[in-house]
C-alpha cells in the first residue's frame, strides 16, 4: 500500500458515541444506537488500515510525510480503537446490573506510559509490531515517542495506577477519580550537581489517551458565607459562596489485563466559569480580561504547589476540594441520575480515600444530603459513614493533614460547620464511652487548638470511614498502637491491614519481558493474574539450566539498562558489576545518606590503603530521587551524591570498580528500565517509618535481593523468601523507640566508630567539594547532632550487612538460587491479591 493513499472513512466505522462514567445517564432508544462499536479485526492488514487511516483524517498526513509525532499519535488511536467497544460494553454492563462500584478518590495516578500497556492488555503486541514494520516504522521508537503523564510524585500514585490496573483486570466496576494537572510533577534535571525543577508539558504535543467532556463539567464553589432560613418549620443551612470554578472531566480508559474488560479513569480540570471579559479586552486591560481563567486554571496548574507560602497552602486546599467536589457530584448526579433515591447510596458505592489528601469529601457529602437533599443530619451521618473508608499512608506525624479553621472557614465555611458538628457528636461518644477522660477527649478531638485551630484530616477520616487501613502488617500494628491508638481502643473493628501490591502486567510483563518470557515458558501465562503461581519456580532454583537461563535474564535487562542510560543521561553501566539501585523519593527517613557513607567508607579505604581497589566488588551503585522542591535538606543530599559521584567515578585510584549513577528525573518509564537489571535492591529506612513501600516488591519479584531493615512491607518479605535470601540489618522498632526514649546521642557512634568517622571527615574535608570544607557542613552537622532517623545508629549494622553481600554475590550459582527463590515466594506482592483483600475486608463489592 502506498504510504501517500488516503484512506476514506467508512461511515459505519466512525460513530459519534459518548462515554459516560459507568454507564449512559440516560440509555440511547433508538436501535442502531444500542448497537456496539464494531472492532477492527485482529490482523495485520486491519491494523494498518485504521492506522494509514488514523494518520490521514487524524493528523492530517500521509505516513511519507508524517513525524514520528504523527505517527505515535495515530498508532495510539489506532490502539484505542481496540478498546473502544470494550468500554462501551464494560459501561454498559455496568449500568445496567446497578451493582456497588469502587469510587477510588486520589490526588495522585503515576500511571506511566499508556501505549504499551494497551498493546498488552489488547494482546496487540506482536500485530502491531509487524504492522508497524510493514510501514516502514519501528515499534520502539514510536513507544519511545510517547510522554509519561506526571500525575504523581511518588509511591501513593503508583500505587493508586496499580490497583485500578487490578480492579479492571478483576471485571470490578470502579471509576478512579483524580486531577488533570496541567503540568504535574516537576521535571529535573542537575546543574553543577544541584537539583533544579522545571515544568513538566506532558501535555504538549496531544494526548491521545483521554476524552474530555465540557458538556459533563461541574460547578464548584468557594468562599462566602453561610446563613440560615425557614423551611416550612425546619430551619435549614445554605451556603452563599463568593466565587466559583468549573471542573472538566477528562476520561481515560484502563484495560483490564486479556478480559474485554475496561474501566474508567476521570481527571478533572479546573476552568473559569467566565473566562474572558470582552468588555476589559476591548479597552486595552488585557491581564485584566483574563484574569478569571488565570485564578481557576492555577487550581489544577501543578501538583503539589509549594506550600511554604499561605497562598500555596490554600491552593493546596482549593484542589483537594475542586476534585473531591467534582468526583461526588459527578457520582450522584451523573452515574446514578437524578432519580436515584440516595438513603440507597451505600449499595452503590464505597469512596476510598486514598490518604488524607481526599478527606474533605466527607463533609461535602454532608452538605449535599444535608444542605441540598434535606436530609436530616443523623440519616445523613449514617450513610455517609458508610460511603467512606480510609488508607492510611504514612506513621510521619508531618505527612497527617492539618488544615487551620481559619483557612478552612474563609475557603469553606459550611463544610467547617459540618466538622464541628461531627467533632461535637464524636466527642459525646468518646465521653460515653471513656467518662471523665477530658485528656482522652482533647487527644481526640478532630479539631485541635494546639497551638492553633485546626482540623487533624486523618482524625475525620478515621471518624467517618467504615474500616481504616494501613497497608503493612508493621504500619498497621503502629496505626493501631501509635498514630491512632486511642481511636483503636474505641473502634478496634474499624481497623485492619491490607498489605500493598504491585501489577504484574506493567512491573515484570512490561518492564522486563525476558523475565515474563522465561516464566511464561515454564509455567504458562495463566501467572499474569495469579502471581501465587510463582511459587511453581521454587523448585527451578536446583535446576543449573534454568540458573543459567535466569542469569541471561539478567544480563540482557543490565544491557538494556545500559543503553538507556548511555542513551538518556550519557552514563555507562560497566559489564560485570553489581547492580545496587536505591530508587524512591528523597527524604531523610528513606536513608539515601546511609547508602552514601558506604561508598564514602570503601572509597576512604582505598585512599587510606586499608583496601587495595582490587578488594573491592565491582559494584555501580544507581539512585533514583526526587526532593520536594521546598525541601532543603533533602536537596543537599542530592548535591551532596552527585559531588561524591564526580570525584569517585573518575578517580584511576577506583580502578572503574565502584561507580555512582544518578540519572535525572526518575520516573516510572526509567524505573521500568533500572528494576530488572537490580542485583541489591536498598530499602533500608529508619524502622518503624516507612508504611509499606512498593519498590521493595518490584525488585524483589524481578530477582534482586534485599538489604534492608524490618521496616514496612520489609517485614512480609523477609518471613516470604526467608532469611538466608535476605540481608537484614539495624535496629528493630522497639529498640529504636528505647534508644529515642533514653536519649539518642548520635556523636558517640561518630567517636567510637574509627570506620564511620572517617567516612564523615573525608565529606568534612572538602575533597567532594573542591576543597570547600563548609559545602557539606550542614549535613553532616544534622548527622553529627541530631540524626533524627539513626543513620549513624545503623551505620555499622548496614555495613556487615554490605559484607554479607559481598559474600554472597561472589558465589554466582548461590546467587541465582536466592535471586529465583525472591521471585518464586514473593507472588503474595500483586495488587489484584490487594484488591481481593479490599474487596473482601472493606469494600463488600464483587466482580459481575
Amino acid at each position: 500500500m502506498s504510504a501517500d493513499v488516503v484512506l476514506p472513512v467508512p461511515a459505519d466505522e466512525s460513530p459519534d458515541t459518548e462515554i459516560d462514567h459507568i454507564g449512559p445517564s440516560s440509555p440511547p432508544t433508538h436501535a442502531l444506537a444500542k448497537a456496539p462499536v464494531a472492532t477492527p479485526q485482529h490482523s495485520v492488514d486491519a491494523f494498518v488500515k485504521v492506522f494509514l487511516q488514523e494518520l490521514n483524517t487524524g493528523q492530517g498526513v500521509t505516513l511519507s510525510r508524517s513525524t514520528v509525532n504523527d505517527q505515535y499519535l495515530a498508532l495510539a488511536r489506532t490502539v484505542r480503537q481496540y478498546l473502544m467497544t470494550r468500554w462501551l460494553e464494560t459501561s454498559r454492563h455496568y449500568a445496567e446490573s446497578g451493582s456497588k462500584a469502587i469510587g477510588y478518590l486520589s490526588a495522585e495516578y503515576l500511571l506511566g506510559r499508556q501505549l504499551g500497556n494497551a498493546l498488552l492488555a489488547t494482546d496487540l503486541g506482536e500485530v502491531a509490531e509487524e504492522a508497524m514494520r510493514g510501514c516502514g516504522l519501528d515499534l520502539a521508537r514510536l513507544r519511545a515517542q510517547e510522554v509519561e503523564p506526571g500525575l504523581g510524585n511518588g509511591g501513593l500514585g503508583r500505587l493508586a495506577a496499580c490497583f485500578v490496573d487490578s480492579l479492571a483486570t478483576m471485571g470490578i466496576p470502579c471509576i478512579g477519580y483524580g486531577i488533570r494537572y496541567e503540568y504535574g510533577i516537576f521535571k529535573q534535571s542537575f546543574v553543577d550537581g544541584r537539583q533544579v525543577e522545571q515544568p513538566d508539558p506532558w501535555l504538549a504535543l496531544g494526548n491521545p489517551w483521554e476524552f474530555p467532556h465540557p458538556e459533563a463539567s461541574v460547578q464548584v464553589n468557594f468562599g462566602g458565607h453561610t446563613e440560615t432560613y425557614d423551611d416550612g418549620g425546619v430551619q435549614r443551612t445554605r451556603w452563599v459562596p463568593d466565587w466559583n470554578v468549573v471542573g472538566v472531566p477528562y476520561n481515560y480508559m484502563v484495560p483490564g489485563y486479556h478480559n474485554g474488560k475496561v474501566n474508567t479513569l476521570r481527571l478533572w480540570s479546573a476552568k473559569a466559569t467566565n473566562a474572558f471579559d470582552l468588555a476589559l479586552f476591548n479597552s486595552g486591560d488585557y491581564p485584566e480580561a483574563v484574569r478569571a481563567q488565570t485564578f481557576a486554571e492555577n487550581i489544577t496548574k501543578v501538583l503539589y504547589p509549594e506550600d511554604s507560602t499561605p497562598q500555596g497552602r490554600e491552593l493546596r486546599l482549593q484542589q483537594q476540594y475542586f476534585f473531591v467536589a467534582c468526583s461526588i457530584r459527578d457520582f450522584i448526579e451523573r452515574v446514578l441520575g437524578p432519580d436515584f433515591d440516595l438513603h440507597q447510596l451505600p449499595e452503590r458505592i464505597i469512596f476510598q480515600l486514598n490518604d488524607t489528601h481526599p478527606v474533605i469529601a466527607v463533609p461535602e457529602l454532608m452538605r449535599i444530603l444535608v444542605d441540598e437533599r434535606h436530609f436530616e443530619w443523623d440519616e445523613a451521618w449514617q450513610i455517609t459513614k458508610q460511603c467512606f473508608a480510609y488508607t492510611c499512608h504514612t506513621l510521619l506525624p508531618e505527612a497527617l493533614e492539618v488544615w487551620p479553621t481559619e483557612l478552612l472557614g474563609r475557603l469553606l465555611p459550611r463544610h467547617l460547620e459540618i466538622i464541628r458538628r461531627i467533632n461535637a457528636d464524636f466527642l459525646d461518644e468518646v465521653r460515653a464511652s471513656f467518662p471523665g477522660d477530658e485528656q482522652r477527649v482533647r487527644n481526640m478531638s478532630i479539631i485541635s487548638d494546639d497551638p492553633n485551630s485546626s482540623v487533624r484530616m486523618a482524625f475525620l477520616a478515621t471518624v467517618a470511614g467504615t474500616k481504616v487501613n494501613g497497608v503493612a502488617e508493621l504500619h498497621s500494628q503502629l496505626l493501631a498502637d501509635k498514630v491512632l491508638h486511642d481511636f483503636d481502643e474505641l473502634w478496634p473493628e474499624k481497623f485492619t491491614n491490607v498489605t500493598n501490591g504491585i501489577t504484574p502486567r506493567r512491573f515484570i510483563c512490561l518492564a522486563n519481558p525476558w523475565l515474563s518470557e522465561l516464566i511464561s515458558d515454564t509455567l504458562g501465562v495463566g501467572w499474569v493474574t495469579d502471581l501465587e503461581r510463582l511459587a511453581e519456580l521454587e523448585p527451578y532454583a536446583q535446576d543449573p539450566d534454568f540458573r543459567r537461563a535466569f542469569r541471561e535474564v539478567k544480563q540482557k535487562a543490565k544491557v538494556h539498562a545500559s543503553d538507556i542510560l548511555r542513551a538518556r543521561d550519557g552514563i555507562e553501566l560497566p559489564p560485570g558489576h553489581l547492580v545496587d539501585i536505591m530508587i524512591k523519593r528523597l527524604h531523610e527517613y528513606k536513608r539515601q545518606t546511609l547508602k552514601l557513607l558506604h561508598v564514602v567508607s570503601l572509597y576512604e579505604q582505598v585512599l587510606s590503603g586499608e583496601i587495595t581497589a582490587s578488594q573491592l566488588q565491582p559494584r555501580t551503585v544507581i539512585f533514583g530521587a526526587k526532593a520536594a522542591p521546598g525541601y532543603w535538606m533533602a536537596k543537599e543530599i542530592i548535591h551532596l551524591i552527585n559531588a561524591v559521584g564526580s570525584v569517585i567515578n573518575t578517580d584511576p585510584r577506583l580502578e572503574g570498580r565502584l561507580k555512582i549513577a544518578f540519572p535525572a528525573n526518575y520516573n516510572v518509564t526509567l524505573a521500568e528500565r533500572l528494576i530488572p537489571a537490580a542485583d541489591l535492591s536498598e530499602q533500608i529506612s529508619l524502622a518503624g517509618l516507612e508504611a509499606s513501600g512498593t519498590g521493595n516488591m518490584k525488585l524483589a519479584l524481578n530477582g534482586a535481593l534485599t538489604i534492608g531493615t524490618d521496616d514496612g512491607a520489609n517485614v512480609e518479605i523477609r518471613r516470604l523468601v526467608g532469611d538466608e535470601n535476605f540481608f537484614l540489618f539495624g535496629l528493630s522498632e522497639p529498640e529504636v523507640a528505647a534508644l529515642r526514649d533514653s536519649g539518642y546521642r548520635p556523636r558517640q557512634y561518630y567517636e567510637s566508630n574509627p570506620q564511620l568517622r572517617a567516612a564523615l571527615d573525608l565529606i568534612s574535608s572538602g575533597i567532594f567539594s573542591n576543597g570547600n570544607r563548609e559545602a557539606f557542613a550542614p549535613i553532616v552537622s544534622s548527622l553529627l547532632n541530631e540524626d533524627r532517623f539513626m543513620v549513624l545508629a545503623d551505620f555499622q549494622s548496614y555495613m556487615e550487612a554490605q559484607l554479607r553481600v559481598r559474600e554472597a554475590f561472589a558465589d554466582e550459582e548461590e546467587w541465582t538460587k536466592k535471586a529465583i527463590l525472591n521471585v518464586a515466594r514473593c507472588g503474595f506482592f500483586s495488587s489484584d491479591r490487594a484488591m481481593g483483600d479490599y474487596l473482601r475486608e472493606i469494600w463488600h463489592a464483587s466482580a459481575i
